[in-house]
């Protein structure tokens, strides 16, 4: 059937900003985009994680760029967004009184079959009842919205090149394009139901950009061998247990979130989203922390997902080789391929997320001291030797590593949440040291490994003592974020996650009582509280942090308190927004905060899924799953 060209306004609404909640995610593990309930494509940045944005209305609605389709907007307009199951193809649906649209996103993976800088946006909108008007807007802003660039249109006017200095896009379309008046391109049309048109966005050098076929057939063979790639990766799953859905989608969000080419996880696709709506903390998380080592790994073990653990675990091992025998400290982040210069800077052109300035580029806190980071680095190390054994060039590495943290373990440092008021001996800190060098210890004994370990002995229990000693604040009842402070930290639950101390330990149920009465509000658990705490450099307040509450769960799991840890979990669960996925914090009516999705947050909610759900098996053992 043809399809009806009927010019119409663009309808201008869509120059508001959503709520990060309504935001789902697609990506072909080199980047992602973020697509609105709208129908909005508002962040993306070409050709990988942490490339310059094209898409970048997330941070400036008028400045930014989008890539939106949806029907012209009518009153008591409906909106829906849900996966396709078990894969990150995702479909929106407007549901109005003259009819139901949906629109089809997806990227395609094809490692090894393009150039690295070669990635495709497939979107497919259809109507299912009625007839609806559609308005389709591409309107990229290259560099973070500092690049002009120009348009070359196609003779059939169904395709068009955005010419920039650094790269081009290509967008082709089963329906005429038309030039705007600000430097992108719109289409108007109408479809009837069981009609469709088709929108294929090609990123590349310029001389590589080729004509896309638009094509039903073409169309649908991308889409089953996108389909076919995600069910397949998700069969790997050995997870079956209670909140199997949900663990599934962390898991495939995840995926989304590795960098392909070296297995490297960034924290989040994102920067500059706020932990406090018009405040400053707008940090830039599309790198790669040391700190989230342990837990990808014992998560992505734990699921069955050994090929993505070992990729990860080859970038771990890089870093460790690049330490020169003068410079033995790690960094706390480096780039998904690995580069150490994280220089920030901010973008004061953008206005940022509902204002929210400034927008931030690089991340200041990689050239920080944050001593925790070496306990990280050998538990995920540790965890991984049970799995696959680590070679001899690695050990020589981590025990030089571990004979500098025996020099430098008593050292103030910034900490776990990367304060920038000044350093404090966090207590922390002082626990992953102690991590470190037990981690170590077990590595040498399980694996017969030369180590000296009656040093590493010695520094272990001196670490021990001094937490108990220094660590712990009899008057509040509650180990604390550094010594000599009255602040409760929540990383203090980390204590039962590494088995520093026993579940039951009576200090290990009164910090976590302390933390619940400070630092909590039902099942949401804040990280400290910052007119308390050690200086941040900003003072401003922030919503609760996701995985603080995940830990909070699986401690009070450990603890015995079985029922009370599932009813927390089931709490935090439906915080999530309508497909799934988490930001890093949560505001006071519920709101999705900061960066968005953030790996940290669901890497917690698969290990506390699977912890809790052990504890309910060991006490009801005629309810018991099999796991795998």
């Amino acid at each position: 059937m043809a399809i009806d060209s009927q010019p119409t306004t663009l309808n201008r609404s869509a120059n508001g900003y959503l709520p990060i909640e309504d935001y789902a995610v697609i990506g072909d593990l080199h980047t992602v985009a973020l697509v609105g309930k709208n129908g909005s494509v508002d962040w993306c940045c070409l050709p990988r994680f942490d490339s310059p944005s094209v898409f970048g209305a997330l941070l400036d609605t008028q400045k930014g760029g989008r890539f939106r389709i949806a029907p012209i907007e009518t009153p008591n307009m409906g909106h829906k967004q849900i996966y396709l199951p078990e894969t990150n193809i995702l479909i929106t649906r407007f549901l109005t009184i003259d009819g139901v649209a949906e629109i089809t996103d997806f990227m395609p993976i094809k490692r090894g079959k393009r150039s690295h800088r070669q990635h495709h946006i497939v979107r497919s909108v259809s109507v299912v009842r009625g007839s609806l008007s559609f308005d389709m807007v591409c309107q990229p802003a290259f560099n973070y919205a500092r690049d002009a660039h120009t348009l070359t249109f196609a003779d059939d006017r169904e395709g068009v090149i955005f010419h920039s200095q650094s790269m081009c896009l290509a967008l082709v379309s089963s329906v005429p394009l038309q030039a705007n008046d600000e430097g992108g391109v719109e289409a108007h049309f109408v479809l009837h139901q069981g009609q469709s048109a088709r929108f294929i966005l090609e990123s590349t050098n310029c001389d590589e950009i080729a004509p896309q076929d638009h094509s039903e057939a073409h169309y649908r063979a991308e889409f089953n061998e996108t389909m076919a790639y995600w069910q397949s990766w998700l069969a790997q799953c050995q997870y079956q247990g209670r909140w199997r859905e949900m663990v599934q989608r962390s898991a495939l969000v995840l995926k989304l979130l590795t960098y392909a080419p070296t297995g490297a996880i960034v924290a989040a696709p994102t920067t500059s989203l706020p932990e406090t709506l018009g405040g400053a903390r707008n940090w830039d998380y599309r790198y790669t922390w040391l700190r989230d080592a342990a837990f990808s790994l014992y998560s992505l073990l734990t699921l069955g997902f050994t090929q993505e653990a070992e990729a990860f675990m080859g970038w771990l091992d890089t870093r460790c080789h690049e330490l020169k025998n003068n410079e033995m400290m790690l960094q706390p982040m480096y780039t998904i391929d690995g580069k150490h210069d994280l220089s920030e800077l901010t973008l004061d052109h953008l206005e940022g997320y509902k204002k929210s300035s400034p927008v931030r580029i690089g991340n200041g806190a990689y050239s920080q001291v944050q001593l925790d980071i070496y306990g990280e680095l050998m538990d995920a190390i540790y965890i991984y030797n049970q799995y696959a054994s680590i070679s001899y060039d690695l050990w020589e590495n981590l025990c030089r590593l571990l004979n500098w943290l025996k020099d430098n373990w008593q050292k103030p440092d910034e900490g776990i949440w990367e304060v920038r008021g000044g350093p404090k001996p966090f207590v922390h800190s002082r626990l992953m040291s102690w991590v470190a060098f037990d981690r170590g210890l077990r590595l040498a004994r399980h694996r017969g490994l030369p180590a000296p370990v009656d040093t590493w002995t010695r520094t272990s229990a001196q670490i021990y003592q001094e937490i108990m000693s220094k660590g712990w604040n009899e008057k509040i009842g509650s180990f604390v974020q550094y010594y000599g402070s009255d602040a409760v930290d929540a990383s203090s639950l980390l204590m039962v996650l590494t088995k520093f101390a026993g579940p039951t330990d009576p200090r290990i149920l009164s910090t976590i009582q302390r933390i619940q009465r400070d630092l909590s509000s039902d099942s949401l658990v804040h990280r400290y509280h910052p007119k308390k705490a050690a200086p941040d450099g900003l003072g401003s307040t922030e919503g609760t942090f996701s995985p603080c509450s995940f830990w909070m769960a699986e401690a009070l799991a450990r603890a015995g308190r079985v029922q009370e840890a599932r009813l927390m979990l089931e709490k935090m669960l439906s915080y999530a927004n309508h497909v799934g996925l988490y930001a890093e914090e949560i505001g006071p009516t519920g709101e999705a905060l900061g960066n968005f999705p953030q790996a940290f947050t669901h890497l917690s909610l698969i290990t506390a899924c699977y912890s809790v759900d052990q504890a309910l098996n060991r006490t009801h053992p005629a309810q018991s799953r099999t796991f795998f």
